[in-house]
């Protein structure tokens, strides 16, 4: 990490002149542009290529600046801002003045939060307005935790890159919307479900599909070259050994219970970290590193839905798309 005062300055000034701007946050790198400019916002979905109907996040620097982002904020939003901002938490809301349908989606809300990273916050605090960025990939593929992934997949189609190190979470946010009477997460992340209801006091509904479009809940998404193909845990060797017998690079999630009691065959392995803290920061570089060895195609299980397994569940499903089930 060697992000600079200069460089920080420097990546402002991209954004004042409707520029694109790669930044780290503590979940995964975004691909930043001034959230007012709709001509910079168009631009972002022109690189990743991705639908202009999927809404994008606003980061703004603080609770204290929501004024015109969104409109009637609700005690339970103010309550979640308290606790979780700045931090991988996504609000819905009303939409502001400020925000252009460019950014929604054409949707009259606005996904908004404040990034728990030092330069994500410096970069914000220098430029002086919101900044759209949704994850710095092409639409569909796997997210990147570095600024290296970033520079490979999109090159010098992104102005300026910041470079903040690693991403700490390693997964996206997690989005609550809190427009209506009940609050619901729309996507799991790096708040855990638990972690809200203990704030809120009530639990949450997970909907496993919703009518409100959110980043991230394409069907298809987060996803690797290679296809992956989920199954019960302690079928992934079974299923590793068939499809590298069938002429497949198979590339292996090994879940952390089955390591040194299961004999792999596979093309490469990777072990699985019994943290979930560790394997959501990892699951990217995990995804991406099967890719760069060759591998067409991954087995995988999912984690025990609870804590940030529930995030990491939601990506693997995902990343396999319709193509498959467990």
């Amino acid at each position: 990490m060697g992000t600079t005062t200069s460089d920080i300055e420097k990546a402002a000034g991209v954004l004042r002149a409707g520029g694109l701007v790669a930044l780290p946050t503590e979940t995964v790198y975004g691909l930043g542009a001034n959230a007012e400019d709709p001509a910079a916002v168009a631009r972002i979905f022109q690189v990743k290529g991705r639908p202009p109907s999927h809404p994008l996040i606003v980061h703004i620097g603080g609770a204290d600046q929501l004024d015109g982002w969104v409109q009637d904020v609700p005690p339970t939003a103010r309550l979640l801002a308290e606790n979780f901002w700045p931090g991988p938490l996504t609000l819905v809301l009303r939409r502001g003045p400020r925000v252009p349908l460019e950014a929604t989606g054409g949707l009259e809300t606005v996904a908004v939060r404040v990034p728990d990273h030092p330069v994500a916050l410096e970069l914000l605090a220098a430029f002086g307005g919101g900044v759209t960025a949704p994850s710095a990939n092409r639409f569909g593929s796997v997210s990147p935790t570095t600024a290296d992934h970033v520079r490979t997949e999109l090159g010098d189609a992104v102005d300026f890159v910041l470079d903040g190190g690693s991403c700490e979470v390693g997964v996206e946010s997690t989005i609550v919307d809190v427009t209506g009477d009940v609050p619901s997460i729309l996507r799991p992340g790096g708040v855990t479900r638990e972690n809200l209801e203990a704030v809120l006091g009530r639990p949450l509904a997970v909907p496993g599909a919703s009518t409100v479009r959110v980043p991230g809940q394409h069907p298809s998404h987060y996803a690797p070259r290679a296809r992956v193909v989920l199954v019960e845990p302690e079928d992934v060797p079974a299923e590793a050994a068939l499809a590298q017998e069938a002429g497949h690079r198979v590339g292996v999630f090994l879940p952390a219970a089955l390591a040194g009691t299961a004999a792999v065959k596979a093309h490469a392995v990777v072990a699985v970290p019994r943290s979930l803290d560790a394997y959501a920061r990892g699951l990217y570089g995990f995804l991406r590193e099967l890719d760069e060895q060759g591998c067409d195609l991954i087995i995988a299980s999912l984690p025990a839905e609870e804590e940030l397994g529930l995030a990491i569940a939601n990506r693997l499903r995902r990343a396999a798309g319709p193509r498959t089930a467990v």
